[in-house]
């Protein structure tokens, strides 16, 4: 049985907190600039239409993965506090929902700039299949997604839960670790299948990993592993199709 003694704040300016979680996205956000910037010539980009792209692609996952997250923790957040779509840096971050804005602003930037969608999200979910271990441990870090109750000698006691519990997202940095080693390796061997394997091993996690995880069920399993089994359908398809 472990105490989580972590805080969550890197630096606290007073009327400013910079927290670990927010971090991991400025490092996201950085991680995308340069390797699109590398890229630019291969891609057929000018510079500002890079940075048109970046700032399509990271304002649909923020607004994407917020709204989803906020909503499925409390419908009425809009009306009450409208800005807690933007405070990223208390956590509450939806992958699903990201995922769903950043393919939504891709599909209308790359458009706008006649670029192929899979030749920059091939890229792109190199450096996301990275900090996603980074944005478990902050998670950790925040002691939220917290795991189930167990009685295992390595779970912890985690702030406003009763009870000792699975460390959820110490499971899901590990296994995302071994996703990322993989998405890697198949960006340099098989560029075009880069995208849809991210995908099928995201979502195979995701539905593994849930088990561990203090969610409520909706017939015996999660929402998100719902939307799991979708992830790892389509993502199937597509990578069976590319054959």
């Amino acid at each position: 049985m472990y105490q989580l003694n972590i805080d969550p704040v890197f630096l606290d300016f007073g009327f400013l907190q910079i927290r670990y979680y927010g971090l991991v996205y400025v490092l996201a956000f950085f991680l995308v600039y340069y390797l699109l910037h590398k890229k630019r010539e291969e891609l057929n980009l000018k510079k500002n239409e890079v940075d048109s792209i970046i700032i399509w692609l990271f304002a649909g996952m923020i607004i994407g993965s917020r709204i989803v997250a906020l909503v499925s923790q409390n419908y009425g957040f809009i009306f009450r506090d409208p800005l807690a779509l933007f405070k990223i840096w208390e956590g509450g971050m939806s992958f699903f929902g990201g995922l769903i804005g950043v393919v939504l602003a891709g599909i209308y930037v790359f458009k706008k700039y006649n670029v192929n969608f899979y030749r920059i999200a091939n890229l792109v979910v190199v450096p996301v299949s990275f900090v996603l271990i980074l944005g478990r441990l902050a998670n950790f870090v925040n002691q939220e997604l917290v795991g189930k109750v167990t009685n295992v000698s390595w779970c912890f006691n985690f702030a406003g839960y009763i009870g000792c519990r699975h460390p959820y997202q110490l499971y899901s940095a590990f296994l995302h670790l071994i996703l990322f080693i993989i998405v890697f390796a198949v960006y340099k061997f098989n560029k075009k299948n880069t995208f849809w394997t991210f995908i099928l091993g995201y979502g195979i996690l995701r539905f593994v990993t849930e088990f561990f995880r203090d969610e409520p069920l909706v017939f015996g399993i999660t929402l998100w592993q719902y939307l799991s089994i979708v992830m790892i359908l389509i993502s199937g398809y597509y990578l069976i199709k590319k054959k």
